[in-house]
């Protein structure tokens, strides 16, 4: 669920300026999985401008300091939620670790990099939520080494409710800083897509293993 609805509509109008969310349901796209989606987020790009970046680093700082003071480390998901896994720890002065969607298949065959100790409260951060499924796994891979997850925050989700069941069954808290409806309405507000559209992007939303059928 997002945090913060100001927050929200701020970062869904810079995922769109900067492409990194693509809305397109005339020209689907084609997901790892094979599923057809009308819209494609690669958060990576917000790397490249300070302005987003430093938004996304200080809306986790900010709710970290405010909702989970006991945290300890700050964890990201490989790959992509490394980079402002970093960022944040820097900022909040804490350890940073990174997990892997599986150990490796040589060396010290480590899943989890960098030191982590059992019953240290552990933040961690992802870029991206579809169904969760990558996310959970992290969090598994840290309980399994004893650490105690206080949490998980995002900077996007789909918002599917598949995905909230899943970490509800997990009980694992999470946030994120925006999500699928905001980013919709505010792409209409801003001219991303026309108003016709919006029946078809909210089918998706509603149904995406079924869409476009």
């Amino acid at each position: 669920m997002i945090y913060n609805n100001v927050i929200a509509r701020e970062v869904a109008e810079y995922l769109l300026e900067i492409k990194a969310v693509v809305l397109n349901s005339a020209e689907p796209f084609t997901w790892a999985s094979g599923l057809k989606s009308p819209i494609y987020c690669d958060n990576r790009k917000t790397l490249s401008y300070p302005k987003v970046r430093n938004l996304i680093k200080t809306a986790f700082v900010d709710i970290i300091t405010e909702e989970f003071k006991e945290c300890d480390v700050i964890a990201g998901v490989a790959t992509a939620g490394i980079p402002h896994g970093v960022l944040v720890a820097d900022v909040l002065n804490k350890p940073f670790v990174y997990v892997r969607d599986k150990a490796k298949g040589h060396g010290l065959e480590n899943q989890i990099e960098g030191r982590i100790d059992a019953g240290q409260n552990v933040i961690v951060i992802e870029d991206l939520i579809s169904t969760g499924g990558s996310s959970l796994r992290t969090v598994e891979a840290l309980r399994n080494a004893g650490a105690n997850v206080l949490g998980l925050g995002a900077i996007f989700t789909y918002a599917f409710p598949s995905s909230e069941d899943a970490f509800k069954a997990a009980s694992c808290t999470f946030f994120t800083l925006s999500d699928y409806p905001t980013l919709l309405e505010t792409a209409i507000k801003n001219d991303y897509v026309k108003k016709h559209e919006k029946e078809t992007l909210l089918k998706w939303y509603r149904q995406p293993d079924a869409w476009p059928g």
